[in-house]
């Protein structure tokens, strides 16, 4: 799913979970509630509410009148570096949801490897990090890293470390993302 910034009207169809950015407050929605669709990007939507902002996580989708999305489809002979190359896909789809950028681009991801349990299953381990050390969104980011990386096939653990050292700075953005944010 590519960038997507709007300001589409919806009306929730029904109460919907939902968390206040930047703060990570998880509140409920009301059904009949009206809003906008800031962004729609990584299957999760922004939602611009009386003046507030709400990320909504795509398996409430249909409160938006929207479609959740497929799930992921692996060859049976995927080996290691088909599982890791969907692992990176994955976390192209998780952004954060102030800035219409994923995570890879914005330079948070410091490191990912797959590697094989003793039971044949597959783990990921993520070593990432936040624009800023006090952002209220860290733990939903990386519940949302979780979240997509257990939805590849044949990946049953994740394990994600939150680091500060180094910390981020502007120049660990890649070109895109300078050029999507405007620093370029």
């Amino acid at each position: 799913m590519g960038y997507s910034q709007t300001s589409e009207p919806v009306q929730l169809q029904r109460d919907c979970a939902a968390v206040m950015v930047p703060q990570g407050d998880e509140v409920t929605l009301p059904a009949g509630q009206i809003g906008y669709i800031t962004q729609a990007l990584g299957g999760s939507f922004t939602l611009y509410v009386e003046g507030n902002l709400f990320r909504v996580d795509g398996v409430d989708a249909d409160a938006l009148g929207k479609e959740q999305p497929k799930p992921i489809e692996l060859a049976a002979d995927a080996g290691d570096a088909d599982v890791e190359k969907i692992v990176w896909d994955q976390l192209r789809t998780c952004f954060d949801p102030e800035i219409p950028v994923n995570i890879v681009e914005l330079g948070l991801v410091y490191e990912c490897e797959v590697e094989h349990r003793e039971d044949g299953a597959r783990k990921a381990r993520v070593r990432m990090t936040l624009t800023a050390p006090g952002c209220g969104m860290g733990d939903i980011l990386i519940d949302d890293v979780r979240t997509k990386l257990e939805m590849i096939p044949t990946i049953v653990e994740t394990d994600v470390e939150l680091v500060f050292d180094p910390p981020w700075n502007q120049t660990m953005m890649s070109d895109v993302a300078r050029l999507e944010t405007g620093m370029l």
